[in-house]
């Protein structure tokens, strides 16, 4: 079985006109909702075994932020620059290529792409993810490279507003 967490990064700031889109930061809000929805997988007593990210400044700094709450090593957390402004099959490639070894992954990403890819992927709709939102997916199968609809199971869909 391998389980799939999509989460899309924390509220970002427009604060700063001289940065480029990949550079900007979160916000006040985005770094209370980032450790919010950790503890929120705690609850679940989530235990990632990866956490993979956009090396966008927002989406590693959520990544960071849940990864510290969750008291996971840095070890734990990869940047892959595809995720980046990838569309659903490029983030199909990133879940398909993840190692086996990974049960339970928590991909950092961004909208729409990343709500596609939870409705590509989930056999249960899944509205228009908000920032900090997390869909957990479980699939049947031992290795990644076998992820897709017909072996996926919906098991929530959380967020912010929640708590």
């Amino acid at each position: 079985m391998k389980t799939l967490y999509l989460m899309r990064h924390a509220k970002s700031s427009w604060s700063f006109d001289t940065l480029n889109d990949q550079e900007r930061p979160l916000n006040d809000r985005g770094r209370d909702d980032a450790p919010l929805m950790g503890q929120a997988l705690a609850e679940r007593e989530v235990e990632l075994d990866l956490i993979v990210s956009s090396p966008a400044v927002r989406a590693l700094s959520t990544a960071a932020l849940v990864a510290k709450t969750l008291n996971h090593s840095p070890e734990q957390l990869r940047v892959i620059e595809a995720i980046y402004e990838a569309d659903v099959h490029d983030l199909l490639a990133v879940v398909q290529g993840l190692p086996d070894e990974a049960a339970d992954v928590l991909l950092v990403g961004h909208n729409n792409t990343l709500t596609d890819f939870a409705n590509t992927l989930s056999p249960s709709e899944i509205p228009s993810m908000p920032t900090a939102s997390i869909v957990c997916l479980k699939f049947k199968t031992d290795h990644w490279a076998e992820v897709a609809r017909n072996n996926a199971e919906y098991y929530f869909f959380d967020k912010p507003k929640n708590y």
